[in-house]
């Protein structure tokens, strides 16, 4: 076995396991940006039902209201 063949051989091995950690890194930092973008996502989602759900209360006092000045 030429020496040329081993050591591009082993070149070939770290550059495989340097792309390998770099793409592994790249995707654990972009999966932990989603991650955080679906909880503000689930947090507005969980805003917007207590804000219909007072809206719905607000407009039910409105409807009494006008019912008890009609009266």
């Amino acid at each position: 076995m030429d020496w040329s063949t081993v050591i591009v051989g082993v070149l070939s091995l770290l550059g495989t396991l340097a792309g390998s950690y770099s793409g592994m890194k790249l995707m654990t930092y972009r999966i932990e940006q989603l991650e955080k973008r679906v909880n503000e996502h689930n947090n507005v989602i969980r805003r917007t039902y207590v804000l219909e759900e007072q809206m719905k209360v607000a407009n039910h006092r409105i409807s009494d209201l006008e019912e008890e000045v009609k009266a």
